[in-house]
């Protein structure tokens, strides 16, 4: 795996990785600038991430089981440390998950996967911070 960033302007950067996909990260407090802030913080971009890796995890385990899935969000909270390195000392996410007759204990199973298994990305945030869940279960339709 391999990524590329380059310095744009003032706090913000160009992220490709090697498959030709990019992003601008944009760490700009968007005060005096005319153009606000263009992307994503870097920080803002982990909690991404580990909200992304566990979402693809739920929804690929979800169709696995053959559980009637038809939507996933997942929102996340991080809390930073107040002294450099701000490093995030907690994170919280919300999976909201949605679909036709879900089994509740299956859906609690794929989260707790994504998290204790297979999401690299909560794996290694959680080394840092303390990771807590909470799970939406939504009636597809209503």
């Amino acid at each position: 795996m391999k990524t590329r960033v380059q310095w744009i302007d003032n706090n913000r950067w160009l992220a490709n990785n090697e498959s030709g996909h990019g992003l601008v990260l944009d760490a700009s407090m968007g005060e005096g600038d005319p153009l606000g802030r263009l992307g994503p913080s870097p920080m803002e971009l982990l909690l991404m991430g580990v909200g992304g890796c566990s979402g693809i995890d739920v929804i690929h385990i979800l169709k696995k089981s053959r559980e009637p899935v038809t939507d996933c969000v997942v929102e996340i909270v991080g809390t930073r440390a107040d002294t450099d390195p701000k490093v995030f000392t907690d994170i919280h996410m919300i999976y909201t998950v949605t679909g036709k007759g879900l089994t509740p204990a299956k859906v609690e199973r794929a989260v707790d996967l994504s998290k204790e298994k297979y999401c690299s990305a909560s794996v290694m945030m959680g080394k840092a911070a303390k990771i807590t869940r909470e799970i939406k279960i939504l009636e597809a339709g209503e």
